[in-house]
């Protein structure tokens, strides 16, 4: 059941839990003439955004499914821009989140 957040208790129901499945970076890139690991640079910003909103708002847990199976039958260069982006996101990022008190973790 969907808890109030202090800062907003009067007005909305905040939900526990968000969960959000990344899909669609590469077509948005292709739509637009830019290579799909700009748009997948683009998702992680996204994705940032979402994280910082979901603290902002109260949410509690926060799930993001990024990365299937079938992923791994992509092209060898876009699965590995990938895991830099990955890499280079939690390196530049994770100290920052857990310093808000979110706690990562791969499933």
């Amino acid at each position: 059941m969907p808890h109030r957040s202090a800062s907003n208790a009067k007005t909305a129901v905040v939900p526990r839990h968000v969960a959000v499945i990344m899909d669609g970076n590469g077509r948005w890139a292709r739509e637009r003439g830019l290579p799909r690991t700009e748009g997948h640079r683009r998702g992680a910003d996204a994705v940032q955004r979402t994280v910082e909103g979901c603290v902002a708002l109260g949410v509690e847990f926060l799930t993001l499914y990024a990365f299937s199976s079938e992923n791994w039958k992509r092209p060898k260069t876009e699965v590995e821009a990938l895991m830099k982006l990955l890499d280079r996101f939690l390196r530049t990022k994770l100290d920052e989140m857990l310093k808000q008190n979110v706690r990562f973790q791969a499933i």
